[in-house]
């Protein structure tokens, strides 16, 4: 039985948590308003798509490929990252809720979060370098091991990241939040 293939298709609010998306590739496809919530989406293709006003909160996404994907407005909370396929492994972020969601040990360089909530975010071992967190919310979120070479913090809040535990040559931070690369020595920054 042949696998299903799917280029250049619009999904407007479809719930395919009761009503699963077929197994296979989706090429060029348009996702908007739909309810991924608890899905199911292990070991399906997405290449160049766009997910817009998205529900993927705890979607299973063990060997899902997702290959230049744009996420826009989005609840994904819970997501495993680590699990996805990481063979072309890109995306880029825009107005999305990604509290508790793990990048453990990925290689996701010169990725883009715009004013996202990555509260409780796992980045333990991940690869930043290049990447951008623009106006994101980053409290209490894990950076150990990381890559963060390059990345451009200086809007993002709430972080606190060691120095000494993580690379973080040519980063780019702003003055203003400063103390999240000191919180380690519980010293008072006014």
């Amino acid at each position: 039985m042949p696998e299903n293939y799917t280029e250049e298709r619009s999904f407007n609010k479809v719930d395919f948590e009761s009503n699963p998306l077929e197994k296979g590739e989706y090429e060029n496809c348009r996702f908007v308003k739909c309810e991924f919530s608890n899905a199911d989406l292990a070991e399906y293709r997405f290449i160049d798509c766009i997910f817009e006003n998205c529900n993927l909160s705890t979607a299973n996404i063990t060997l899902t490929t997702l290959n230049n994907i744009t996420f826009k407005d989005c609840k994904m909370a819970g997501l495993r990252f680590d699990t996805c396929n990481q063979f072309g492994l890109s995306f880029k972020f825009n107005d999305c809720s990604l509290n508790h969601s793990v990048f453990y040990k990925i290689k996701i360089k010169n990725t883009v979060f715009n004013n996202c909530k990555l509260n409780e975010a796992d980045f333990t071992g991940c690869d930043l370098t290049g990447s951008v967190f623009s106006k994101c919310n980053l409290e209490r979120a894990i950076f150990e091991n990381t890559i963060l070479e390059k990345a451009d913090l200086r809007t993002a809040f709430n972080y606190s990241i060691d120095p000494d535990a993580n690379r973080i040559k040519k980063a780019k931070f702003s003055i203003e939040h400063i103390a999240g690369l000191l919180s380690k020595y519980d010293i008072i920054v006014e």
